[in-house]
């Protein structure tokens, strides 16, 4: 390439925008029906556990608590899941969601990968419970 037409180059792109942004300090608006972070409304969930057997990542687990009083505690892996949205599809209580808000996901560490969703006190047992290495099981009635 001849030198003359690689200034004029140069002198061009001094007057032309740009192509790429200056991201994450220009943040563009994220696009309609973006597969995002996984989002649980645990009120609308029967415990029929329908999504996670069509989870094809195994990405997601609903640990029961109390299936009476629809109690349930349900464990998020981000580093597994593909973003797929079969689990959304599969709930018929439309309980799951896809959050078009909450794509930032990386991090440097492993611990904001795994995510529990339901009640604090529940969460709080559950974690408790696999600090001293015991199995999960039912929360005892407060």
């Amino acid at each position: 390439m001849p030198i003359g037409s690689m200034l004029g180059d140069i002198v061009k792109s001094f007057f032309k925008k740009p192509v790429t942004e200056k991201y994450p300090f220009v943040k563009t608006a994220a696009p309609e029906n973006l597969r995002g972070k996984l989002v649980w409304n645990p009120e609308n969930c029967s415990g029929c556990q329908l999504c996670i057997k069509d989870c094809p990542a195994n990405a997601i687990e609903l640990i029961t608590i109390d299936k009476v009083n629809k109690r349930f505690v349900m464990r998020y892996n981000l580093d597994k899941c593909t973003y797929c949205a079969q689990c959304v599809v599969s709930c018929r209580f439309h309980c799951l969601e896809m959050s078009d808000d909450q794509w930032e996901l990386a991090a440097t560490h492993k611990e904001p990968f795994e995510v529990y969703y339901g009640r604090e006190e529940d969460i709080k047992f559950l974690l408790e419970k696999a600090a001293l290495g015991a199995p999960e099981e039912a929360c005892p009635e407060a």
